[in-house]
């Protein structure tokens, strides 16, 4: 099948530039032709021109902001500019995938923590533990660590806790460290294409030996365009780092208040 497109594919592009060729032989013998005539008319079309006021220029029609960003971006380059485009994309995967990741893991822990209180009082430590096994979120699972060691005594229970809790405060933080990469990295690649641009501008000048805003107009434009979009790249990323970086402290800040009701709760239930 693939053979057949591709036989096709071939078979309308020879036909196609047989066709454009026989198009131009036409219109090269119809120019040849009507040369005469256009001659003769030509004089008559500048006398009509004379006659008639000029008609006013068209007013050019506002550009979107997408076509600018488009025309900006071919502009500076396709070089540095994709790599800074690189950046932009490969943070913004990790951000959304770590605001993801952060909301699912976001839960009502004084509820929780009710839910797990009248487990404990009606059904015991097992009770307990189907509670927070149904439970999603990062809480849930420190809780049912502390719960496992019950039986071992609250020493050990507290022990799981907060090694439990600090490996969890790991995966929340998971991937952060990309984004503040890439925060750094386009506004360097975004420099560096300025430095390139100047260095082309200065080649220019040293070739036409004259410095004209004509000849350094170019280098200077490339100069200039990496190092916009290298910090808009940076300033979009790091809006999104600051509120991740909000979200992970909160999240912890939460587990440990929640560990410690949590710790409470078995003591006195252990007590009884």
């Amino acid at each position: 099948m693939k053979k057949v497109i591709a036989f096709l594919s071939i078979v309308a592009m020879v036909a196609f530039m047989g066709l454009s060729q026989n198009v131009i032989a036409q219109d090269s013998l119809t120019v040849s032709q009507d040369s005469t005539a256009v001659a003769d008319s030509a004089a008559q079309v500048a006398d009509a021109a004379a006659e008639t006021p000029a008609a006013a220029p068209a007013a050019d029609e506002p550009k979107s902001f997408h076509q600018v960003l488009k025309e900006k971006f071919i502009e500076g380059g396709p070089g540095f500019m994709g790599i800074v485009l690189l950046t932009l994309i490969f943070g913004l995967a990790i951000a959304i995938e770590r605001i993801l990741y952060l909301s699912m893991a976001t839960v009502n822990t004084k509820k929780l923590l009710s839910k797990v209180d009248d487990a404990l009082k009606s059904g015991g430590v097992d009770a307990a533990k189907e509670v927070v096994r149904n439970t999603r979120g990062p809480v849930a699972s420190i809780f049912s660590e502390g719960l496992n060691r019950f039986d071992n005594g609250m020493d050990d229970v507290e022990k799981a806790i907060l090694a439990y809790g600090s490996v969890v405060t790991g995966k929340l933080e998971s991937g952060v460290s990309w984004i503040s990469l890439f925060i750094a990295l386009a506004p360097m690649l975004g420099f560096m294409g300025t430095v390139i641009g100047m260095i082309q501008a200065f080649d220019d000048i040293a070739a036409a030996g004259d410095i004209s805003p004509t000849v350094v107009a170019s280098g200077i434009k490339v100069a200039l365009l990496t190092t916009v979009f290298g910090l808009i790249v940076a300033i979009i990323l790091q809006i999104f780092y600051n509120y991740i970086i909000s979200k992970i402290d909160g999240l912890v800040s939460d587990m440990e208040d929640s560990s410690i009701s949590f710790i409470d709760m078995l003591s006195n239930y252990a007590k009884k």
